[in-house]
């Protein structure tokens, strides 16, 4: 299995993410967005971005884990913030950070949304990777 990053230089340099990205063989996993729900179900930081994109991410890392990949082997993943300002933005790229590839990160996209599908959900991740 071959995945290739790629950042034309007719776009701009991006930071955490990359432009593009091609994968050829291997198996696709499509991980369904993640939320802030611990294995009882219960939500993890009611009104704290923070806490809910951590275990986003800790869900998202599990998720991963039972298709036998991580997160060096995400090649998209798409945020999905409720309300999204700008002030937001620093604090889920310094979790992102803590969990994806410097080198190499996956294509990547950010949306500010109305709401999610319970009332204090403030994000949800879903993630595609290839091994």
């Amino acid at each position: 299995m071959a995945k290739q990053f790629i950042n034309p230089q007719e776009l701009f340099a991006p930071q955490g993410f990359t432009q593009v990205v091609t994968a050829t063989g291997g198996k696709m996993i499509f991980i369904s967005g993640q939320v802030s729900f611990n294995e009882k179900a219960e939500m993890i930081g009611k009104a704290d971005l923070r806490a809910q994109t951590t275990q986003a991410f800790e869900n998202l890392r599990i998720a991963l884990k039972a298709a036998g990949a991580d997160f060096k082997d995400v090649v998209k993943i798409n945020y999905y913030v409720v309300g999204l300002r700008l002030e937001e933005v620093a604090i889920i790229r310094e979790i992102r950070n803590k969990y994806l590839p410097a080198e190499n990160p996956p294509a990547s996209t950010l949306v500010g949304v109305e709401g999610l599908v319970i009332r204090d959900l403030l994000i949800e991740i879903e993630a595609v990777a290839v091994v």
